[in-house]
């Protein structure tokens, strides 16, 4: 089986990857901020390689691996509670 990206679509909230085995990944658009804040042209100018996606104007990159792992933005994690 393949985890490689098929296309990605955007709604108000979530990024969809659609990938080629046939799953359909939805993720919170929260967990990516540059996609969050992007305009949806921006979006739109998403690159698909066989391990995940790629944005060059908004200098993201997000993994298939990720997203299945259920991993958001890894630029700035998050802050542990004391």
């Amino acid at each position: 089986m393949t985890t490689s990206p098929k296309s990605v679509r955007f709604d108000d909230d979530s990024m969809w990857v659609e990938l080629e085995d046939g799953r359909v990944l939805g993720v919170p658009l929260a967990w990516f901020p540059r996609l969050l804040r992007a305009t949806p042209q921006e979006r739109a100018g998403v690159e698909l390689s066989p391990s995940g996606l790629h944005w060059e104007a908004l200098d993201e990159d997000i993994s298939i691996s990720g997203l299945l792992a259920g991993r958001g933005d890894m630029t700035h994690p998050p802050r542990l509670a004391a």
